[in-house]
Formats: structure tokens, sequence, C-alpha cells
């Protein structure tokens, strides 16, 4: 079955989000809820209620929603508001510690904390994300009868 998946991080955290987002995309899947700077800049401009908006039209569709949790994640009003939502809505729920990926100038972090109890989380690095993330999303999706 092909999944459409919503990817929830804090923008700082972008580089190491791709790293997440292309892996899953050159595997065939569908990934939601990644936007370019410029447009990302423009939304905030147009205000908290646009913001919101772009975030439930991402969601629509997806079944599971993956956290990543970088270093400021915690800290992040819009990934607390995309758990909330991805909850409301019935979504699948996982986390995963990307702090561990090397940046755009070969930097790692560290992660703030992890998701919401009750949710499964991994490392990306430790846990082989790449070939794993696949069975974590379906579990995610299963445990939630998704």
């Amino acid at each position: 079955m092909a999944r459409r998946v919503f990817f929830s991080f804090k923008y700082k955290d972008v580089s190491r989000a791709m790293v997440v987002r292309n892996s899953w995309v050159t595997q065939g899947k569908e990934a939601a809820g990644f936007i370019d700077a410029v447009d990302f800049e423009e939304l905030e401009r147009q205000g908290d209620s646009a913001i919101k908006n772009w975030i439930d039209k991402q969601l629509n569709g997806t079944s599971v929603t993956v956290v990543l949790v970088g270093a400021k994640t915690c800290d992040s009003k819009w990934v607390k508001y995309e758990i909330e939502k991805s909850i409301e809505i019935g979504n699948g729920l996982l986390g995963i510690d990307i702090s561990k990926i090397k940046d755009l100038q070969g930097n790692t972090s560290e992660r703030c904390g992890k998701i919401p109890k009750g949710y499964d989380f991994y490392l990306w690095n430790n846990d082989d994300g790449y070939n794993n993330m696949g069975d974590w999303i379906e579990e995610a999706a299963k445990d939630a009868n998704r």
C-alpha cells in the first residue's frame, strides 16, 4: 500500500529532515509537510491562521505523521500543532531522532526530547532509518488502525 506520510519538523533542521524525506521519496513513497524557505517566509507573513490552514491541508490524506526531532523541535509551536492535529484526525504517530544526521556544514546536534508518551521513537542513525523507516511507518499505521 502506498502511504502518504506527513513529516513534522522544525524548519531549522530542514537539511537533516531532507535526508529522511529523500530516503522515503527515493523508495517511491509520497511525502507531505515540506515547503521551501521562500514559500514558508511568505506563509509566515500571512499569519498564524494561514500557517494552520497550510498544515491542515498538508495533513489531509495522510495516515501517519513522522515527527523529526532535532535540537529545537520541542520549542516549535507548529510541531506541537502538527502533533495535536495528527492525533485529532487519527493519524499514526512516531518520532525519529535526526540530531545525529550531519547538517550542510557537517555538524551534528543534540535532540531536545522525544514525542508524546505512548508513541514509538527511533534513532535515525543507530536504528538504520534508511532501511527500517517503512516498517516503522507501517507499525504506526497499524497501531492507529489506518
